[in-house]
């Protein structure tokens, strides 16, 4: 065999061997979410709906989805429109200690949640605010704030500036700069920013465990679950919220960034 040769069977083993690693478990989730029993562990006794039937007549499992899915959404929205704004004045705008105020905003990045949880914890106990899925969402705003800003900050080139003068020329706002030009030439960015808040709120457990009391969100109310014991519902809820961020994966790569691409 040549050298390229024995280079391709190489890259294609380490490839198959990291694709292994990272979906092996989803994989078992899914497999044993159809498992016919009482346990999700081996052997497979066969398949069976039984546990998505459970899921769906869970009246917390399904609150704590719609609750996951409102404080995603809503804090996803925010923590976007805030990284849009504060990127948008200190990329264009000479601001004093723009530097600081850059570091600032990305310094949550570097901090535990586990820290940011408490701290928002002492400060709403402070001013006498009581916890709730708001308070997780202002959590999750903190968190994801700085991965908005840093990725739209990163996607504002100097070539967006004529664009933006020109439409100053004709006649428009700052304010409709904002929205009709500069907006939807990083449209693939903040969607980017969007989304992947969204994955982070749906996911974070933390900051959700510390800062809510009688709402909870999914990854709470699997905690909850877990804490009993191994139930096969943990691993059919699981295999639904992968199947909707698949699809949600696949609309975007097919519907907007391939139409990005062809542009």
């Amino acid at each position: 065999m040549t050298r390229n040769t024995i280079t391709g069977i190489v890259s294609s083993v380490y490839a198959a061997l990291i694709f292994g690693f990272i979906f092996l478990p989803v994989i078992v989730l899914v497999l044993f979410s159809f498992q016919d029993g009482r346990l999700p562990v081996p052997p497979f006794n066969g398949f069976s709906l039984q546990w998505y039937e459970a899921v769906f007549a869970d009246r917390k499992l399904m609150s704590a989805l719609l609750h996951s899915f409102l404080v995603a959404t809503i804090s996803s929205f925010v923590a976007c429109l805030l990284g849009f704004l504060s990127a948008y004045a200190l990329a264009r705008f000479k601001l004093p200690g723009s530097a600081w105020q850059r570091g600032l905003l990305i310094a949550p990045m570097t901090v535990s949640y586990l820290i940011i949880a408490l701290g928002l914890l002492t400060v709403l106990n402070v001013l006498g605010i009581s916890l709730s899925l708001w308070t997780v969402g202002i959590g999750h705003v903190v968190i994801n704030l700085p991965l908005c800003f840093a990725i739209i900050y990163s996607s504002m080139g100097d070539h967006h500036i004529n664009i933006e003068r020109a439409a100053r020329d004709l006649g428009a706002s700052d304010v409709k700069v904002m929205a009709l030009v500069t907006a939807p030439m990083l449209l693939p960015s903040l969607l980017a920013s969007f989304f992947l808040s969204m994955t982070f709120s749906w996911d974070e457990f933390i900051i959700a465990f510390l800062l809510s009391r009688f709402d909870v969100t999914l990854p709470v109310e699997i905690w909850s679950l877990l804490r009993s014991g191994l139930n096969p519902k943990t691993n059919a809820i699981g295999s639904l919220v992968f199947l909707v961020s698949v699809t949600v994966l696949i609309m975007l790569e097919v519907f907007l960034f391939g139409r990005t691409k062809k542009s």
